[in-house]
């Protein structure tokens, strides 16, 4: 079973791997490789209104519909998401982010299709979409189970031995052996941990579509056989109520009519708590995108919120710098774990056809 299940998923663990390596520190090869300067156009003037930035945005993209609006955390900036229609694909999004003092666009600290864009993408689905992201979800799967097939075998073979032996005495085949029995006890808990929210990743999209048309049933009941309304609501008097239906939160982003995070007839507007844990689950409040009324607060389930959690848990985007580097070092680790196993099963082999 560990013999097995590790094959089947090698190859694409490795890739997983290297190219997890530079994805750990996306936001710092980002700003490096920036070479542009900002600050805003008037740092002390009035914020223009969501409404506002909103028709800056979009008098850009005359034949586009507003997707998404996110806010940026140290600067007043505003970022529209737009696209031909409102389920554009990935691909066809525009990605625009407004300078809220004058609505003005900001230059776009990493162009679109760079290099971190790419790897993303290969780590992600690697191209093909959903099938690539449940198939990288199988071999997650398979991963796991090659884990805690590891660790059953690897107790009983060290009551013999003393934790961390390396038997340099003996056969090339025994060290590594002894590496890589090593390697891999030490970072089973981080191996586990990524390879758990990495499958808990693969499957956003039936997550969203589950929560979607579930949960929210009996919001979108009222409204079936409708089009996505092309005439919206203000969106400020949107956000504004809210806000005041979640107290003590924070606004995160917005999701327009007819986008995977809403449904076709709200604005689905998120919020997050305000503590190192609540700020990483986050609160939906649908408003009527016609009429700007509050349709209702919905908690996330519990797959949406183990979701939200295994984001920055997976690449250690919630740490700092210190825990990156320490991720790094454990993909690292990783590597060399998947290298020798694949050695160790090419090796057995061949000694076998030689004592035959």
């Amino acid at each position: 079973m560990h013999t097995w299940s590790s094959l089947v998923c090698t190859v694409f663990l490795l890739m997983l791997c290297v190219t997890g390596l530079p994805l750990i520190f996306h936001d710092e090869i980002e700003n490096a490789l920036s070479t542009q300067s900002w600050s805003p156009a008037n740092p002390d003037g009035p914020l223009l209104s969501y409404d506002d930035v909103l028709e800056a945005a979009l008098s850009r993209r005359q034949d586009e519909v507003p997707l998404y609006m996110s806010f940026d955390i140290d600067r007043p900036v505003v970022n529209v998401t737009s696209g031909p229609t409102p389920d554009a694909p990935g691909s066809a999004m525009h990605f625009a982010p407004i300078d809220r003092t004058s609505g003005d666009a900001v230059p776009v600290e990493a162009p679109a299709g760079g290099i971190m864009d790419f790897l993303l993408q290969l780590h992600t689905d690697m191209f093909l979409g959903l099938p690539g992201m449940l198939f990288l979800g199988a071999m997650g799967a398979a991963f796991t189970l090659a884990i805690v097939s590891g660790v059953v075998l690897y107790a009983p073979f060290m009551r013999k031995h003393e934790f961390g032996m390396v038997r340099l005495a003996r056969s090339r085949r025994a060290r590594w052996l002894d590496l890589h029995n090593l390697l891999g006890i030490v970072t089973v808990m981080w191996a586990s941990a990524v390879g758990v929210t990495g499958v808990v990743n693969t499957l956003e999209k039936p997550i969203n579509d589950q929560w979607r048309d579930h949960a929210l049933a009996d919001l979108i009941a009222p409204y079936e056989g409708r089009d996505v309304p092309t005439s919206l609501a203000s969106l400020d008097e949107a956000i504004s109520a809210a806000v005041a239906e979640a107290p003590g939160m924070t606004l995160q982003f917005v999701a327009f009519p007819g986008t995977d995070y809403s449904t076709d007839h709200h604005f689905a507007i998120f919020l997050h708590g305000n503590t190192p844990l609540t700020e990483q689950l986050i609160t939906p409040v649908l408003v009527d995108a016609v009429t700007g009324d509050v349709a209702g607060k919905r908690e996330m389930p519990w797959t949406s919120k183990a979701l939200s959690l295994s984001r920055p848990l997976h690449f250690g985007d919630y740490g700092g710098l210190p825990l990156k580097i320490l991720w790094f070092l454990f993909d690292l680790v990783t590597i060399i774990v998947l290298i020798t196993g694949i050695y160790l099963f090419f090796e057995r082999r061949r000694r076998g056809r030689r004592e035959v």
